[in-house]
């Protein structure tokens, strides 16, 4: 663990965890391979291993951060999810990308992002939170609908990808 003060958020069959050199495979694997298209990539392993870092970093920098998924009984990273907000980002941003084919289509980015919004919007106190969805992404921009997230053409991403927002239950945007 990096950050000492790093939760662990359990759900149905999801542990949500603090990042660990354990990880850094998995992690290289997905950003290098076809899956990260909607997340920037895929990216060489040297680009890899500085985002791995700006992970751990903003965990020290801001107080939270990417959480790795995790199957419950298992300690194999299969995704990421968490707040994050580095410097340009329209908003205090939420995300749930699965490293591989085999985790897709089970319900566990619904999962991992249910909590990971009540992490934002609970323990963090937000108010709101944004989703820069690539429009490619049809999946991932119905998911981020089903949470209550809103096309937000107002916010200004560093670059084009399209912002959905959504505000805290009983919050206002």
């Amino acid at each position: 663990m990096y950050h000492l003060d790093t939760p662990v958020l359990p759900s149905e069959r999801l542990v949500l965890r603090a990042l660990a050199p354990r990880d850094w495979p998995a992690i290289a694997d997905f950003l290098t391979g076809p899956r990260a298209a909607y997340v920037g990539g895929p990216v060489t392993r040297e680009r890899a291993w500085r985002t791995f870092g700006h992970l751990v970093g903003h965990w020290l920098l801001r107080g939270y951060g990417k959480f790795f998924l995790t199957l419950k009984g298992s300690d194999q990273a299969i995704g990421m999810a968490g707040p994050w907000f580095p410097e340009g980002c329209p908003g205090q941003e939420v995300g749930w990308p699965l490293f591989s084919d085999a985790a897709s289509g089970k319900g566990l980015a619904t999962e991992a992002a249910r909590a990971e919004l009540a992490h934002a919007f609970g323990r963090l106190g937000r108010k709101t939170a944004v989703s820069s969805v690539d429009p490619a992404n049809i999946r991932s921009i119905r998911l981020a609908e089903r949470l209550g997230a809103r096309l937000d053409p107002s916010a200004t991403p560093p670059d084009p990808t399209p912002v959905y927002r959504q505000s805290a239950p009983g919050g206002r945007a």
